[in-house]
């Protein structure tokens, strides 16, 4: 799961093959970005906020990315996108929802809710990892955020 110390990218997932996929497509991208797992959205929002389990976070840099699962156990990642986005805190954090859901709803709702970006998990394994490759490096080495 990495050291929640240092976190890059926060990969929300309950999916334990995707969750391998993906941490695999970012090291391959960057073999120093430091990935963080989580398996729902409450869970997320935990680590985010430096509550419960991840209560030792209080005063760590938040995570620069999260990539958001939408079906998620416990809460949905569209609820943990609203929170996330609701809060002056951690607004300015980029979310990427990466999501099998082609539902046109789904779209909508992240966007509204504040996604940053809304990604199809391609079906295709090469297709995924270079999809999920971009994504890692254009968040982490050409998008800048405030400070």
């Amino acid at each position: 799961m990495g050291d929640p110390g240092r976190v890059d990218i926060l990969l929300v997932e309950d999916s334990p093959y995707e969750r391998e996929l993906t941490r695999r497509a970012l090291k391959k991208a960057d073999p120093a970005i430091s990935v963080f797992e989580v398996r729902d959205g409450q869970e997320a929002l935990e680590f985010i906020f430096a509550k419960g389990a991840y209560a030792h976070r209080a005063g760590e840099a938040p995570p620069r990315l999260v990539l958001l699962d939408l079906r998620l156990p416990k809460l949905s990642g569209l609820e943990a996108l609203r929170e996330i986005k609701a809060s002056d805190e951690t607004k300015v954090i980029p979310v990427v929802v990466l999501t099998s859901s082609q539902e046109e709803r789904d779209i909508t709702d992240s966007y509204r809710f504040g996604a940053n970006s809304y990604m199809i998990k391609p079906a295709d394994l090469d297709e995924f990892v270079d999809c999920v490759s971009k994504v890692g490096d254009y968040w982490l080495t050409c998008n800048r955020l405030p400070r």
